[in-house]
């Protein structure tokens, strides 16, 4: 077990077991030493954590959703460690991208995505702050709430 699935574990969390994949791609692509992830819904054992259990964000709901956000990063950070084999290789979080399917005047995507970003940072100090962008959308696929990217740079090229 690595240092950071140790602190994930000090979160509250673990670790999950990469998601099932819902078409023809990959949960994580390689160019170089970045490592780019599949957008990643908030699954937990293959069921969706909705906030208010329903897809669509909005005022009342957020603070259920930025800990949805924090599933969906545990998602993309499985699907890292399935193609590095150890997220003990990453050196840097770059970027995280957050989509939130948003209720009508909706603005608040960014504090959704403190959810994530809170955890990168707990997780990788510094080298977890990121460059990021949080998009309110209309629907995500299987009317989840959110679906995050992320991109990663490694200390070493993967094999």
């Amino acid at each position: 077990m690595s240092i950071i699935e140790e602190k994930i574990i000090q979160a509250g969390f673990i670790l999950p077991q990469l998601p099932l994949v819902a078409g023809l791609y990959s949960p994580a692509m390689r160019a170089g030493n970045l490592v780019f992830t599949s957008g990643q819904l908030p699954l937990r054992n293959g069921i969706l954590v909705e906030p208010g259990g329903a897809g669509k964000v909005n005022d009342a709901n957020m603070k259920e959703a930025a800990y949805a956000s924090r599933v969906a990063l545990l998602n993309g950070l499985a699907a890292i460690k399935s193609l590095t084999g150890t997220l003990s290789s990453i050196e840097r979080v770059v970027k995280l991208t957050l989509y939130v399917a948003s209720d009508h005047r909706f603005s608040s995507q960014h504090i959704v995505a403190d959810g994530a970003s809170s955890l990168l940072h707990e997780l990788f100090g510094e080298n977890g702050l990121h460059a990021r962008s949080a998009v309110g959308v209309a629907e995500l696929p299987f009317s989840a709430s959110l679906e995050i990217e992320l991109i990663v740079q490694c200390k070493f090229p993967i094999l």
